[in-house]
C-alpha cells in the first residue's frame, strides 16, 4: 500500500493525500462506534480532481468513502477498519456559484456547510428552508446524499423536495451536470432523484441547485405543556386547520427528554411540544393568529399551559432547547437510538404499544422519545436502566432494535427516517425491505458501479 499512497501523492500532493495521524479526524464516525482506519483521504479542490481520483481509484482497484460534514449517524462516510479504502473528503468544493434572485435559487458546491449558506441567502432576502440540528457542520452535498430532513419538513419538504438540479460524478469519472434550475423538465427519467438519499454509492454529489423562498416577515415560536400524545396529534390537527402553511414546526418531546435540560420554560410535563409559525403578514397579524390558535388549545384542554416567545432571541432559546436533546443525552450517558417514521394517526397508539412492550422485555430501560411529530419522525431511544452503563446495555441492541422495528412495522411505519441506512442499518434494510425492492437497488448499483467502488458495504 506504500506505493499506491506514493503514487497518489505524486499525482495530487500532500496536501491533497493525508494519512496517518493527519487522516484520524476522517476516519471515525460522529458517535465514535465505527473507528476506521483509511489507506488515505483524498481533499479535492475542484470537480476535475473529484473525476481524477475516481479515475485513480479504479486504477488502483480501490474502494472510496465519500464523506461530507462527517454529522451521520449510521456509520456510512467513515471507513472500515481495512486500511485499504480510500476517504474522499469534498469539504474543499464549498464555493457558492450562484444566487439567483429571479429564479430564487442557490447553485452550491457539495462541500458547503449548511449554516454559512442560509446566511448567505438570508442576505438576500431569501430562505434556505432545510433546517438541521447539525447545520453549522454538516453539507449540502452531505444532506442531499442523504435525503436530510429536519425540522422544516412539515412546510418545505426534505432534502429531496427542495432540489431542483445536481452535479455528480460518475464511478468511472464521468462528469453529469443537471444544474439548470428548471422547475418543470420532463427530459426522460429523473436521475437527480436516484441519487438524492444513494448515500454516495452510485455517484459523488459535487453541486447542487436548491430552491429557495422568501424569508418570512415573522417568527413566532411557542412551547406547550401537554397532557399525552393524542392531545398533541388534536393540537396538530387544529394548528394545520388555524395557521394553514405558516405553520413551520411541530416538534414533540417527552418528559424523559425534558428532564434531560437544564432549564425549562414550563415545569417538565408527559409532553412538552415547540410550535412555530412564520408568516408573511406583520408581527402584529401573526402574533394575533397565534394567540387566537392557543388561546383554543388551552380552552379545549388540549395543552395545560403554554409560553410564548415575544422576540426573536426568545424563539431561538426555545430552539435551542430542543436541539439540546441529542448532546444531552450523551451527557447523561447515551442511548441506543432508532429513527423512525409512523402514520401520524398511528403515532399515539405506537408509542404507547412500543414503551409497554419495551418494559416488559427490559426491566428499567428507559424510552427517551422526541422528534418532528409534524412529519412523523420520532427518534425513539431507550436509555440503560439505572446503574447499568451504556455498554452492558449494548448487549441488548439486537434484541431491542428488533422489539422496537417489528413494533414499527406492525403500525405501517418505517425503520429509517432521516438519519439514512449507512452501515449500521444495512440487516434491517436487507432483511425488511420488499424483497423486489432490494433487487431493483441492487441491479441500479450494479449498472451505476459495477466494480463496486462506491460506499461498498454501505446501504447494500
Amino acid at each position: 500500500m506504500t506505493e499506491v499512497l506514493a503514487r497518489l501523492r505524486s499525482e495530487f500532493g500532500t496536501e491533497q493525500v493525508l494519512a496517518g495521524a493527519d487522516a484520524a479526524p476522517f476516519e471515525c464516525d460522529w458517535r465514535r462506534r465505527a473507528p476506521g482506519r483509511a489507506l488515505a483521504v483524498l481533499r479535492p479542490r475542484s470537480v476535475a480532481e473529484v473525476q481524477a481520483m475516481l479515475r485513480a481509484a479504479t486504477r488502483e482497484g480501490l474502494a472510496l468513502v465519500p464523506q461530507g460534514g462527517n454529522t451521520g449517524l449510521v456509520e456510512g462516510s467513515t471507513p472500515d477498519d481495512s486500511g485499504r479504502e480510500l476517504v474522499l473528503s469534498l469539504r474543499r468544493l464549498d464555493r457558492i456559484r450562484a444566487i439567483s434572485l429571479v429564479n430564487a435559487t442557490l447553485c452550491a458546491e457539495a462541500g458547503a456547510l449548511l449554516q454559512p449558506l442560509q446566511q448567505a441567502c438570508a442576505a438576500q432576502g431569501l430562505l434556505l428552508p432545510l433546517s438541521l440540528a447539525a447545520e453549522g457542520s454538516c453539507t449540502l452535498g452531505g444532506n442531499l446524499a442523504t435525503n436530510a430532513g429536519g425540522t422544516q419538513v412539515l412546510r418545505w419538504g426534505n432534502a429531496r423536495d427542495l432540489c431542483l438540479g445536481l452535479e455528480v460524478v460518475t464511478a468511472d469519472g464521468g462528469l453529469w451536470s443537471d444544474l439548470d434550475g428548471l422547475r418543470k423538465d420532463h427530459r426522460g427519467l429523473n436521475l437527480r432523484d436516484l441519487f438524492i438519499g444513494s448515500e454516495g454509492t452510485l455517484g459523488v454529489i459535487t453541486a447542487a441547485v436548491i430552491k429557495l423562498q422568501a424569508l418570512p416577515r415573522s417568527r413566532l415560536a411557542a412551547w406547550l405543556a401537554v397532557p399525552d400524545l393524542p392531545a398533541a396529534m388534536q393540537l396538530l390537527q387544529s394548528a394545520r386547520m388555524a395557521l394553514g402553511d405558516g405553520l413551520s414546526g411541530f416538534e414533540a418531546m417527552s418528559q424523559a427528554s425534558q428532564q434531560l435540560l437544564d432549564s425549562l420554560p414550563l415545569p417538565a410535563c408527559p409532553w412538552a411540544l415547540l410550535v412555530e409559525l412564520s408568516s408573511h403578514r406583520t408581527e402584529a397579524e401573526a402574533r394575533a393568529e397565534f394567540e387566537a390558535w392557543l388561546a383554543l388549545a388551552l380552552a379545549e384542554g388540549w395543552a395545560q399551559d403554554a409560553v410564548l416567545a415575544h422576540n426573536e432571541a426568545q424563539a431561538q432559546a426555545l430552539w435551542a432547547l430542543r436541539e439540546a436533546i441529542p448532546g444531552a443525552q450523551t451527557r447523561a450517558g447515551g442511548n441506543l437510538k432508532h429513527d423512525i417514521a409512523l402514520p401520524l394517526d398511528r403515532i399515539a397508539d405506537f408509542v404507547a404499544a412500543c414503551e409497554a412492550r419495551i418494559a416488559r422485555a427490559f426491566a428499567g430501560a428507559r424510552p427517551v422519545v422526541f422528534g418532528h411529530l409534524g412529519d412523523g419522525n420520532l427518534h425513539f431511544n431507550v436509555a440503560p436502566p439505572p446503574g447499568q452503563s451504556l455498554a452492558d446495555f449494548q448487549a441488548q441492541e439486537p434484541a431491542l432494535n428488533a422489539l422496537v422495528f417489528d413494533c414499527v412495522a406492525e403500525f405501517g411505519g418505517s425503520f429509517s427516517a432521516e438519519h439514512g441506512i449507512g452501515r449500521l442499518r444495512r440487516a434491517e434494510l436487507a432483511q425488511r425491505l420488499d424483497p423486489l425492492a432490494l433487487d431493483l437497488m441492487r441491479r441500479i448499483k450494479q449498472a451505476l458501479d459495477p466494480a463496486n467502488r462506491l460506499n461498498p458495504g454501505r446501504v447494500l
